[in-house]
């Protein structure tokens, strides 16, 4: 209980160091950019493909640091490594004041599993050691831009599952020096990643 405990407040404060400088993006000349991430992403960054994320409304900080991880190879993704390889810093902040200034179309989650969906997301499983996800992403899953905690509200289901399972598996690592992400997500059983990941879509 005391680990639990431990993990929940340390992820309310670990992320603090890793907060980008304050994006000086363009919006209008993001836009103009974004014609290459629209067949995947959407034209408004609400991607209704439910593999690939939901960009709209996303904080400008997390969407250079994304792309920055995916130029670099640090986030691996070959179809995004090939997408970022080639923009500059200023495309990149440029792309993310577009996408940030969009707003998110919210999705609707599973009945069957919303209320276990809300459970875990607001008081995790202490008996296993998942921390509530609300105590990074908010209680609305507005995220925290200060703190790089990106907001998940509205998100497709399954893009959140796959990123959950990657980071249980160790395939995504990129996140921070101790690992906040793989080891939660290493602790969640396939029912509570399905759930979480229903409950997130439709959470506004």
């Amino acid at each position: 209980m005391k680990n639990w405990i431990a993990l929940t407040l340390g992820l309310l404060s670990i992320f603090i160091s890793y907060g980008t400088s304050r994006a000086a993006g363009d919006p209008a000349a993001g836009k103009e950019k974004s014609a290459s991430c629209a067949a995947c992403h959407g034209a408004d960054g609400n991607s209704v493909n439910p593999e690939w994320p939901k960009l709209a409304g996303q904080h400008e900080g997390y969407l250079i640091k994304q792309l920055t991880y995916f130029k670099d190879g640090e986030r691996v993704n070959e179809t995004m490594k090939g997408m970022a390889s080639n923009l500059t810093e200023q495309d990149r902040e440029d792309l993310a004041a577009y996408f940030s200034s969009q707003k998110v179309k919210i999705g609707a989650a599973d009945p069957s599993l919303v209320e276990f969906g809300q459970k875990i997301y607001r008081s995790g499983n202490a008996s296993s050691g998942v921390a509530p996800c609300m105590g990074c992403h908010g209680p609305n899953g507005a995220g925290n831009p200060a703190s790089n905690y990106p907001a998940l509200h509205g998100q497709n289901a399954q893009y959140i599952e796959n990123q959950l399972r990657g980071f249980a598996s160790g395939q995504r690592h990129n996140e921070n020096a101790k690992k906040m992400m793989q080891i939660l997500a290493s602790r969640m059983t396939e029912r509570e990643i399905r759930a979480v990941a229903s409950y997130i879509q439709g959470l506004h």
